[in-house]
């Protein structure tokens, strides 16, 4: 199989060019060369934000099975490679998001749920649900349905992560002492590991699937609980977790989701957003989910051999709770 993959250093990118080398493919990056390429990849450089960014890859004389694309600001940029690709490229996966269902998708909901309004494939930058529907839209017209794939993840996890939610978690279990854990330990998660991801992405193509896939795992495919369980284990540092009730959390203040990453309130419209989608679509179309200690062990791992600093994407918000406002949150009596 030959692969395109625009992008391709960073976190979801990296995992399916690492992959699709893993498997034997022929991978092709296109990226703007401010990270290096995996090895074994072709690289070509351009930037597809600038006036004529696109011509390396417009003289390029390759084709391609397929072209993965993750890209999550203006819908133009995915509408013009689109276009310069689709009598190139066999097939085109988009790596979208949930966020693209109109606010708020019930619990259970499948990727028949309503989408957002307002969004364009010619569009320059708004907000990210109408960036990233606009980036279907623009995959669509170019592709048509039966060519293109849309990956709508959630929550994702694992190596390379450049969010900063799970290292988050693991750096804060690492530090030891007393940390606020946002209950029930019972409360239900749904993620998927970033190579999981990428797995179902090459599988895709392989298997010629095509229309819109929530890719996450099953409900409950673990815990708040398991989860943090599994971070004071991996890391060692001695953490002993205080769990703390939603209301009391949400009555300090303290944002669910950003300052507590990967938390939000059971029974809340954030919740069955984004912890409750119906995946059965792409699990019979093949999706398998790792068990959450080896995604926890091997990003803990990672860090490590990264030196323990984690990469931030510059367009996405710090996550992570300011060690005075937990303190704060315990002293009054949160946790047992």
């Amino acid at each position: 199989m030959r692969l395109l993959m625009l992008g391709g250093t960073e976190f979801v990118g990296r995992a399916v060019v690492e992959e699709a080398l893993g498997r034997g493919w022929d991978v092709t990056v296109f990226h703007r060369g401010r990270h290096e390429a995996p090895p074994g990849a072709r690289s070509l450089l351009g930037d597809r934000t600038a006036p004529g960014g696109l011509a390396p890859l417009a003289d390029d004389p390759g084709e391609w099975d397929v072209v993965v694309d993750t890209w999550s600001a203006a819908p133009r940029a995915v509408r013009d490679a689109a276009r310069l690709l689709r009598g190139r490229a066999r097939r085109y996966v988009y790596v979208s998001s949930r966020s693209v269902y109109a606010w708020a998708p019930p619990a259970g909901y499948g990727e028949d749920a309503p989408v957002v309004e307002g969004a364009s494939a010619d569009a320059e930058q708004t907000d990210y649900a109408r960036d990233k529907r606009g980036g279907e839209l623009a995959v669509l017209d170019a592709f048509g349905e039966d060519r293109s794939v849309l990956v709508r993840a959630g929550l994702i996890l694992g190596p390379y992560e450049n969010i900063g939610r799970l290292p988050w978690w693991l750096g804060r279990t690492a530090r030891g002492g007393p940390v606020l854990a946002p209950g029930p330990r019972e409360l239900p998660l749904q993620y998927v590991d970033v190579r999981d991801l990428a797995g179902w992405i090459l599988l895709a193509a392989e298997r010629e699937l095509s229309g819109p896939y929530n890719v996450t795992s099953p409900q409950g495919h673990t815990t708040m609980g398991e989860l943090l369980d599994t971070c004071v284990r991996v890391t060692g540092g001695g953490a002993a977790l205080r769990w703390t009730a939603p209301e009391v959390i949400l009555d300090a203040g303290v944002q669910p989701w950003t300052e507590l990453p990967v938390w939000v309130p059971p029974g809340s419209d954030l919740h069955d957003a984004l912890h409750s989608a119906d995946v059965s679509r792409a699990v019979e179309d093949g999706l398998a989910c790792r068990p959450v200690e080896e995604t926890v062990a091997d990003t803990w791992q990672w860090l490590q051999d990264i030196g323990g600093v984690v990469p931030q994407r510059p367009d996405r918000p710090r996550s992570g709770l300011d060690p005075e406002v937990e303190a704060k949150v315990l002293a009054n009596g949160a946790g047992v």
